[in-house]
This record gives C-alpha cells, structure tokens and sequence, in this order.
C-alpha cells in the first residue's frame, strides 16, 4: 500500500500543476483580450481621424465657399451690370422703336424662363421705357407666357425632372407640399412662392411632380408676380440706367 507521505507529495504535485495551468489559461485569456481590445481600438482611432479631417476640409469648403461669393458680390456683380448688362440694354433702348421694343420684351420674358436665364433686365427695361402703365402689362404678359411655356414643357420630361430633384431633397420636399391640398391652398401656396426667394425658373420645371393642377398654378403665379412687377417698375424709375 501507498504511504501517507506519498499521497501527499502526489496531491501537492497535482496541485501545482493546476495552479500552473490556470496561471497559463489566464495569461493566454488575458493576452487575446488585450490584442482584440487593440485591434478594436485601432479602427476606432482612425475612423475619429477620418472624420476630424473630413470636417476641417468641410470647414475650409465653406470659408473658402464665403470668400468667393463675397468677391463676386463686391466686384463681380457690378462688373457683370455695367460691361454687359446696361450696354445691352441701352441698346435695346436706342435700336428699337417703341412697338418693336415692346414685342421684344415680351418674347424676352416669355423665353428666357424656358431656359433658366433671369428676366430681370428685361422686367427693368419695361419699367424704364414704358412706365407704371403699359410697362405693367408688358411685364405680366410676357411673364405669364414664361410660367406658362416652362410648366408645358416639363410635363414631356417629368420623370427626369423628378430624378433631378431628388439631389436636394428639402427644395423636393417643399414644392411637394405645394401640390397638396384644394384649388384654393395650391393657389396661395404657388402665390408664396412667387414671392419667395426661391428661384421661379426652376420652380416653374419643378412644379409637374407634384399634384398641381394648371389653373391654380397660373392665377397664382400672376398674383406672386403682381408685387414683383411692380417693385422692378419703381426701382426703374427711380434709378434709370
């Protein structure tokens, strides 16, 4: 049979085994953890780099965004008004006769929407030659022609159109909403609009994706356009170029 003193020297042998092989679990346990905390770290470290750089570039877009604007506004628009804006006009003035002058203009404000370039000048010029009267009704008309052609249009391209919008979403989202509702609440919202410092080039292409209906579209295009026309007659009269 086994003495007492073996069977305590085997136990104690057994015993530090065990503590040897926990000792070793743990250090290999606590090892994987270490490397997989850093390997969950890493990534994260970067991705804050990342995104601190993308909003410093953001930053820097923007300034740069501000300057810009801020010089053409200060030396570009002026620039744009004397060299090429009043010599046109002027022109227009001297090389028409008033009849002529007149159909001009119209077809001006009629066609100009149609392509997205601002009537403006052409609104400032009626206003100028023609006064609060006829320069009123030259105004009116050929704008009402310029909503009126660009809606037509925009229905043959409707799902284009639709497509583009969705590159800005908020401006969607808002002519969407003026869609909704009775004749009377489309009348007054596209009345907003009109007085609205939303573009009314893009507005009048924009408009065939939603639910509007034509006539409260053009009766409340003509009375968004009413103060415009009015305001671009006083400012030509009181400042003529």
């Amino acid at each position: 049979m086994m003495s007492s003193s073996e069977e305590s020297g085997k136990n104690a042998n057994s015993v530090h085994h065990v503590r040897e092989d926990s000792e070793y679990v743990r250090l290999v346990i606590s090892n994987e953890t270490n490397t997989a905390e850093a390997d969950v770290s890493q990534p994260q470290s970067e991705a804050g780099v990342k995104s601190f750089w993308w909003w410093i570039k953001a930053l820097a877009l923007c300034l740069v965004t501000i300057v810009v604007l801020l010089i053409f506004l200060k030396w570009g628009v002026p620039f744009l008004f004397e060299k090429i804006l009043l010599p046109i006009m002027r022109w227009e003035a001297t090389a028409f006769g008033r009849p002529v002058l007149a159909i001009v203009l119209v077809a001006s404000l009629a066609l100009f929407p149609v392509f997205l370039i601002p009537s403006g000048p052409s609104m400032w010029l009626a206003g100028m030659i023609f006064g609060y009267g006829f320069g009123f009704v030259i105004i009116m008309v050929g704008t009402t022609i310029g909503m009126i052609l660009p809606y037509l249009i925009g229905l043959y391209f409707r799902d284009r159109i639709h497509q583009w919008l969705k590159k800005w979403p908020r401006n969607a989202a808002m002519i969407r909403l003026a869609g909704e509702g009775s004749w009377l609440h489309q009348f007054r919202v596209v009345a907003l609009f009109r007085v609205s410092p939303f573009p009314y080039t893009i507005f009048n292409y924009a408009i065939v994706v939603t639910s509007m209906r034509f006539w409260p579209y053009l009766w409340g295009s003509i009375a968004g356009m009413v103060p415009e026309a009015f305001i671009y007659i006083y400012r030509s009269v009181l400042y003529p170029v």
